[in-house]
């Protein structure tokens, strides 16, 4: 009884700490946005006939139809968005059917070979579903850390072509042309599109929206401006490429500083693993005793599911941001 009373404490405990680290922060920015949409919805009232449309058609994936089943909460719109500024060719109906398909081939698996219990079965059907969209993630991050590296570079070129008595375009297009990829990849897009006609404060708002990093966006602030203003933003894009490179240079530091601390983490992480993995090896018998005994089986969900919360615990407190 004490050992049934403590473990339903901590798991609620767990739960609550989960829910406050992840759900709050989100809930707090949804209800902002929220109210941000409720003003613009009111102030645009009674002039929808005048307002401007601009329709986008897109090319249909093989899984449209999944896309037509969950668009209502929105979750292929931002999967797209995350897969075009991972510079990947993949549609988001594409990646969520390929998601399902796996995770329905795992559960199916795992039931005929190794009869699991339905719960360890949904759970490895969801963690394996959702590789497709991990691999994603990870090269959209890997991707936008390049290119904020590069950014300090570019707004280097671009003030000292500034500085040679250029404008605001050649600027851009020396930074097309004399940066490396990604840095050189959208702004060759940015200059195709000024090719093609579109102005050039909606062509750079679309550059930050390709690109969500805030350094780009104030870069974006400053180059809009001082087209509207006139003014010398020369220094002011010099002092921003200063910041950005000392931002970048204190996350180098504090990650190696933290080095010690994140190493304890992964450690913590993994050491149920490895020591399930050896008595598995040594004593067999011990272990099968998890999937094989009705209340093993409760032990173990009860572990996984612990672990998988401390996990994301410890990643969101390690995951220090500059």
């Amino acid at each position: 009884m004490f050992f049934l009373a403590a473990g339903l404490i901590f798991t609620v405990a767990m739960l609550a700490a989960g829910y406050y680290v992840f759900t709050v922060p989100e809930q707090q920015a949804a209800q902002v946005l929220n109210g941000r949409l409720r003003d613009l919805r009111a102030n645009l009232r009674g002039r929808t006939r005048s307002a401007p449309e601009l329709l986008r058609r897109e090319h249909r994936g093989s899984f449209a139809f999944l896309g037509d089943l969950v668009t209502w909460v929105g979750i292929l719109r931002r999967l797209q968005e995350i897969i075009d500024q991972a510079n990947l060719k993949y549609r988001a109906a594409d990646a969520f059917g390929f998601s399902l398909l796996l995770a329905v081939t795992a559960f199916v698996v795992l039931g005929v070979v190794g009869g699991a219990f339905l719960f360890l079965r949904l759970l490895a059907g969801l963690l394996i579903g959702a590789a497709p969209i991990f691999y994603i993630t990870r090269v959209r991050r890997r991707r936008l850390r390049k290119f904020e590296e590069q950014l300090p570079d570019a707004i280097d070129l671009f003030t000292r072509t500034m500085r040679a008595g250029h404008n605001i375009h050649s600027g851009l297009e020396t930074i097309a042309t004399e940066t490396a990829d990604p840095v050189r990849m959208e702004f060759k897009k940015l200059m195709e599109e000024l090719a093609l006609g579109s102005q050039v404060e909606p062509a750079l708002h679309l550059l930050g929206k390709r690109v969500p990093l805030l350094d780009l966006k104030f870069f974006i602030t400053a180059l809009i401006l001082q087209r509207q203003t006139g003014a010398n933003m020369v220094t002011v894009l010099e002092n921003l490429s200063t910041l950005v490179r000392e931002r970048l240079n204190m996350a180098a530091r504090l990650k190696a500083h933290t080095a010690q601390q994140r190493f304890s983490a992964a450690l913590l992480c993994l050491l149920p693993v490895v020591v399930g993995l050896g008595f598995y090896v040594l004593k067999p018998e011990y272990v099968r005793l998890l999937w094989t005994n009705p209340i093993g089986i409760k032990f173990f969900t009860y572990a996984i599911i612990s672990e998988i919360v401390g996990i994301l615990v410890i990643r969101k407190i390690a995951n220090i941001r500059v």
